[in-house]
């Protein structure tokens, strides 16, 4: 153990002694990620110091395609768009070798030097940025007597230390009453066959009940980053990761709760190559609440590659383990190796997923993707058996038009997601496709279709509204057989039949959402926002029934809408 320690120490030590300039990165906000990816389509370029598919992106990244769009002549630009690009600028301003402007009049002189910054401390070897985090929500829904209501406070903190090492922490402590169905998600997030499932809310972690319906949990995300060579970004600690550019991901999303993780990105001319280690929970049936919970664990690479400038395609591999003593196994931790080989060499039975995404921008308004995932990919299953219950993938294809109809910001998107059932879903909790009763995929799990509509209009400087429709069909297990709709359950138990399967089996739900949201920003990451939400889920089911009508109105200071559509 001491010379594993002093290993790393010393790694350590000659990482920082040799590391150069390098940035935080920007945290997942679905509002603030549709800004970026609207001007790379704009521009009908691909970036070259970022891959559109893998989320997040670092600051100093962002900024390179600021100046780009700035010193492309060719690309028109209304008020609404320099605006736009002036805001995202501020957020990241410490990277940017344009000035940006000063608050015009800073609280206390010493306060809000930055729009964007509550606190900033700057000199050559340290620089720090400090903000508060708030969220108030108060509304009302036809099937509570009861207000809904959010309420979350905290702070966000982020810097560089000799401008070698970056750190980024983000706490706030939240409690609220959410709508019925992200109640019966919330508090039922498994199915009925487990003892003791977890509580927990979308995105985030563990969760304690208060009062009746209500929630409390603390939302904690926190990691180091360090560029070792220029072609080399490493970053470890607590945080989400997102793959795709679509608002799901049928590979890695942001849906589940935060991780720890070690992940090492190269990026060399037109290809990026990542490398994501993570450490996992695993709520195995019939848990105790004092029982500590399993760990597991998921190894994953990516390899993007701008096959032009307008096109990309990435290959997408992991591989989900655990192991009853809890340790890792570090046969994973080769990062350029075949993980299906190294399954195979060891003997085990861990989860192996491979897959394929794409985009591709074209005539200065479309960016079209999808996606394509293999779980176990087994040619006996998928071309000699009909309907076979082991013919398990995950498809995604969509696109987005901007300034569409030639009206300025008017973004329009429009996708569809499916997966087949059983898909996600293994011999154990241990490697399942799940973190902490939380898919990492889509939200639908297994056993679906989807489509997905959205609008996104800026009519001015400060006001945008947003419009979400979505219609899917679910396949669930009622009758104790599994239809292959729950990740969570083992595949080996209660099959009805290996063959004839088909999306949408067992006991099908179907759900309408629609939603509309107007957002207007006071000041620099302060927003007022309204919402109207209408969802109806349908099932044979008398207890599947659900029909919601909500309005809400809160603000918001740096922290991203919890838009929870599903």
């Amino acid at each position: 153990m001491q010379f594993r320690i002093y290993t790393f120490l010393l790694f350590w030590s000659f990482t920082l002694q040799t590391a150069v300039a390098q940035s935080q990165f920007l945290p997942l906000n679905d509002d603030y990620y549709h800004l970026i990816d609207r001007y790379e389509i704009r521009r009908n370029r691909l970036s070259e110091d970022f891959h559109i598919g893998v989320k997040p992106f670092q600051q100093a990244a962002v900024i390179n395609l600021l100046d780009s769009i700035a010193a492309d002549r060719s690309m028109p630009l209304n008020d609404t768009d320099f605006f736009n690009l002036e805001y995202l600028r501020q957020d990241s301003w410490e990277w940017s070798t344009d000035q940006t402007p000063m608050s015009l009049k800073p609280f206390w002189k010493r306060f809000y030097k930055k729009p964007s910054d509550f606190y900033i401390v700057q000199n050559k070897n340290f620089d720090l940025h400090l903000s508060p985090v708030t969220h108030l929500i108060l509304g009302t829904e036809n099937n509570s007597k009861d207000y809904l209501w959010l309420t979350a406070r905290g702070v966000e903190l982020r810097g560089t230390i000799g401008r070698k090492l970056g750190f980024y922490t983000y706490v706030t402590d939240t409690q609220g009453m959410f709508g019925q169905y992200v109640r019966n998600y919330t508090l039922n997030v498994r199915d009925i066959y487990l003892a003791y499932p977890l509580y927990v809310v979308p995105g985030e972690s563990l969760v304690k009940s208060l009062r009746t319906n209500a929630t409390d949990f603390i939302s904690a995300r926190g990691y180091i980053t360090i560029n070792p060579i220029k072609q080399i970004n490493i970053q470890f600690g607590h945080d989400r990761n997102f793959l795709g550019s679509g608002y799901r991901s049928m590979l890695l999303s942001d849906w589940s709760s935060p991780y720890l993780f070690l992940k090492m990105t190269t990026q060399l001319g037109r290809f990026q190559y990542m490398n994501l280690w993570a450490g996992m929970l695993y709520n195995q049936d019939n848990r105790t609440p004092e029982t500590p919970i399993n760990k597991k664990y998921a190894a994953i690479h990516h390899l993007s590659i701008n096959l032009s400038k307008n096109f990309s395609l990435g290959i997408f591999e992991a591989e989900m383990y655990g192991r009853s003593n809890g340790k890792l196994d570090a046969n994973y931790f080769n990062p350029i190796i075949f993980y299906r080989y190294l399954e195979t060499y060891l003997g085990s039975a861990d989860n192996a997923m491979l897959g394929v995404d794409v985009r591709w921008n074209f005539l200065k308004q479309f960016g079209f993707y999808g996606q394509f995932m293999l779980d176990e990919f087994k040619t006996s299953e998928y071309f000699s058996k009909k309907g076979s219950w082991g013919k398990k993938f995950g498809f995604q294809a969509g696109i987005k038009y901007v300034d569409a109809f030639k009206i300025p910001n008017l973004d329009l998107q429009a996708e569809l997601n499916l997966a087949r059932p059983y898909t996600y879903a293994h011999k154990s909790g241990f490697t399942n496709y799940v973190h902490f009763d939380l898919p990492l995929a889509h939200p639908l799990g297994a056993n679906f279709w989807e489509v997905v509509g959205l609008i996104r209009y800026q009519p001015t400087r400060r006001l945008t509204a947003y419009g979400t429709f979505t219609r899917s069909k679910k396949g669930i297990d009622i009758d104790g057989r599994n239809w292959g709709g729950s990740i969570y359950r083992t595949y080996q138990d209660g099959r009805p039949s290996d063959i004839n399967n088909y999306i949408g089996q067992g006991t099908p739900v179907d759900v309408t959402f629609a939603d509309v949201r107007m957002s207007y920003m006071l000041k620099h990451n302060f927003f007022i926002d309204g919402r109207l939400l209408m969802r109806n889920q349908t099932s044979s089911f008398e207890p599947q029934n659900l029909k919601t009508t909500s309005a809400t109105l809160g603000f918001r200071l740096n922290i991203p809408y919890r838009q929870q559509v599903f």
